[in-house]
């Protein structure tokens, strides 16, 4: 395992530890809303601090970017070395019990990202990727699908919660996917969703108004798993854009097709 990516997933470790025990007593976290449908607890920002103290210690003129407590003093273009994180994906899932969320963190280095990690606590998977060498569930090699239909494949997507024109655009998208597709599922943790497109649960995966906490480690793993992602014009800007398909390389195609008209 790469030395950062090593270090990436001891600090993925740590604050899933710290997510795990707060999850036997969910009832007493002080949940702040950020703005409509957008939270953040307790939890968020001790797993963050946790994991940026293992980062930052291992490599402390490393620059981050974090969903909690945003971009560091030494954030700028000379950087060449960012650490992207997201300590809590699935946070409002996290507060309902619901187990589907998981920590992620990735390494951009000169703008390309070369570590990914996104762990799931709750079924103790960790998903691992350096870039060229492969995409790994728990140090075993993981490929994307090998469906060659959209029609066959089981697509996870995303609903935004804030903006009334994005979420009539995503409904229309949704009647589009549903009717093209065998299955369509809204699972609320983008990174763990494109986790599992990589390792073939999934065939596909769709969401406007992403984050680059939400999107950076779970791309690598797909394109390390051989899939393909892109934003819904087929460009490769969509870690700041924030538009995401991603797919099995025959599902992605047919995806494209059918979403392109949203872009």
């Amino acid at each position: 395992m790469h030395p950062m990516l090593n270090t990436a997933v001891k600090a993925a470790r740590r604050g899933a530890a710290i997510i795990s025990r707060a999850s036997f007593d969910v009832d007493l976290l002080k949940v702040t809303e950020k703005q409509h449908n957008d939270f953040a607890t307790e939890v968020d920002q001790a797993a963050e601090q946790a994991i940026i103290e293992v980062l930052t210690k291992a490599y402390p003129d490393h620059a981050v970017l974090a969903e909690e407590s945003g971009a560091s003093a030494n954030l700028h273009d000379e950087n060449e070395n960012v650490w992207i994180i997201d300590p809590l994906d699935g946070t409002t899932n996290f507060i309902h019990g619901f187990p589907q969320y998981c920590v992620s963190i990735a390494l951009s280095q000169r703008g390309v990202i070369t570590q990914a990690v996104v762990y799931d606590p709750v079924r103790n998977d960790l998903f691992t990727a350096t870039k060229g060498s492969g995409a790994y569930l728990n140090d075993k090699r993981i490929r994307v699908g090998k469906l060659d239909r959209l029609a066959n494949g089981l697509i996870g997507m995303g609903m935004p919660a804030r903006d009334t024109r994005a979420m009539d655009q995503a409904l229309q998208m949704a009647r589009v996917m549903t009717e093209k597709c065998h299955g369509l599922r809204m699972q609320g943790a983008a990174a763990l969703d494109l986790a599992n497109l990589a390792c073939g649960r999934l065939d596909g995966f769709y969401e406007k108004g992403l984050k680059p906490w939400d999107i950076a480690a779970g791309a690598l793993l797909v394109t390390e798993a051989g899939g393909i992602v892109a934003n819904f014009s087929g460009e490769a800007d969509y870690l700041y854009k924030g538009d995401i398909i991603a797919g099995s390389p025959k599902v992605f195609a047919q995806m494209l097709a059918a979403l392109t008209p949203f872009a």
